[in-house]
């Protein structure tokens, strides 16, 4: 059997995903009381460009420059063996984080193994004061404890919906489906 995919809502479309990130910055800006040892690392693939865009709304509102970084956890994975036999690994940039306030950022929140991932690969690049998450869409059923300190928006899904996250940079387009997985 082969599965495919049915769009069932579009969720954002270019302009409501730039004002939920817009609205994610501030967050960010206000919880943190600015800027100052910030850090915005964003997990590769999608969870770069929102980093990119919610440090570039950060810096507009605040004049003030934000740390960023770059994450790649595909060999922190716990489901490597299945993703490829042989996975890409891309390079993952990021400045001193000792004793820095880092935004862990990402497109969907779902079972939290992507996060656990990533909170295992920053232990190898120092200490930071704290790690906070920051999400476009946290679609629940998660399999591990963990939380999200600034979402978009939460959406309750199924274990039968996907959420698909589109940027210019990764996509060519710009917005958020929820699709539904239909055998065919």
């Amino acid at each position: 059997m082969h599965e495919s995919l049915r769009e069932k809502a579009i969720l954002y479309d270019r302009d409501q995903m730039r004002r939920v990130i817009r609205r994610m910055a501030g967050e960010i800006a206000e919880r943190n009381a600015g800027v100052g040892g910030l850090l915005l690392v964003g997990i590769r693939t999608r969870g770069v460009p929102l980093s990119e865009r919610l440090a570039a709304a950060i810096e507009s509102m605040e004049g003030a420059e934000v740390g960023r970084g770059i994450l790649d956890i595909t060999l922190y994975r716990d489901d490597l063996s299945a993703i490829a036999p042989q996975p890409v690994v891309r390079e993952t940039s990021l400045p001193p984080l000792d004793g820095r306030t880092l935004v862990l950022c990402d497109d969907v929140l779902y079972t939290g193994r992507t996060v656990r991932a990533a909170l295992d690969h920053l232990a190898d690049y120092g200490r930071p004061r704290s790690v906070q998450l920051a999400v476009l869409i946290d679609r629940g059923l998660r399999e591990l404890p963990i939380q999200a300190d600034f979402v978009g928006e939460k959406v309750p899904t199924t274990p039968k919906e996907v959420v698909e996250v589109a940027f210019p940079e990764t996509d060519g387009h710009e917005g958020v489906r929820l699709m539904e997985k239909v055998e065919g």
